[in-house]
């Protein structure tokens, strides 16, 4: 396969950027899209010009590391799939190929598609955690739990903070993202103790780290390489009012 990439180049947060146009050549369908990226960086290398920057880590669709928005898409056009897994497959000869990084506020560029996604870190310290000791393993599995519950919890659970929801978001809405943490501690008995003061400290910090609002246009459960549904958006909204509510009646 021969493949025109058309890919955005910036040098840090403050540079405006600019697409750049590369050769893809030679390249076999069985290659992922992040070695197809791996090859043409040895080109440019070669010739002695800079690489692409890109962020990966274990290139098995876990780490949540890597992403751009390829043709528009966030991950690719492939539903549940993250951008390490993506096959050159599903593109065809000499197609052209237009790949930008995430683009929002809250995740600035740092350098060409390689964005600081430290804002999530930081929602996750201001409360995506349980302040109760829960013992050794055996303890915690003595502890009754729905299997229906169990299993909204770990479904909620396998969000791995990529940052495509907030990317295909129009508002750059971190939501998704949210309340999946949310849920997937507030629907476990360890995470009921902090549940109210949790949804509002990750809530605001949200809010602060400059995240937009949430319209309900769904395009981040469309863009999840996960799958994570939006009615964890309705839960979180949910315990965000009734922590209100409960902080009342305290």
């Amino acid at each position: 396969m021969n493949l025109t990439l058309k890919v955005w180049r910036q040098s840090g947060p403050k540079d405006p950027g600019h697409f750049e146009t590369y050769q893809a050549k030679n390249v076999s369908p069985d290659t992922s899209f992040l070695e197809m990226l791996d090859f043409v960086n040895e080109d440019l290398q070669l010739a002695g010009k800079e690489p692409i920057v890109f962020e990966h880590d274990c290139r098995e669709g876990i780490c949540g590391c890597c992403g751009a928005v390829v043709n528009g898409r966030a991950h690719g056009p492939l539903d549940k799939t993250t951008l390490c897994q993506l096959h050159m497959r599903t593109f065809h000869d000499g197609e052209t190929i237009v790949i930008e990084p995430w683009r929002s506020r809250a995740f600035p560029v740092l350098k060409d598609l390689m964005v600081d996604r430290s804002a999530f870190d930081k929602i996750i310290q201001a409360g995506g955690f349980i302040a109760v000791n829960t013992g050794g393993a055996p303890d915690a599995n003595a502890i009754p739990i729905s299997p229906l519950e169990a299993e909204k919890a770990m479904d909620a659970a396998a969000c791995i903070g990529c940052g495509a929801c907030v990317a295909a978001c129009p508002n750059g809405s971190a939501m998704l993202f949210v309340s999946a943490k949310v849920s997937h501690l507030s629907l476990l008995p360890q995470g009921k103790v902090d549940g109210t003061r949790r949804v509002r400290m990750m809530v605001a910090k949200m809010d602060e780290l400059g995240f937009g609002n949430c319209s309900n246009e769904a395009e981040c459960e469309k863009a999840c390489p996960k799958g994570i549904a939006i009615s964890h958006i309705s839960r979180l909204n949910r315990n965000f009012l009734w922590s209100f509510f409960s902080q009342r009646e305290d």
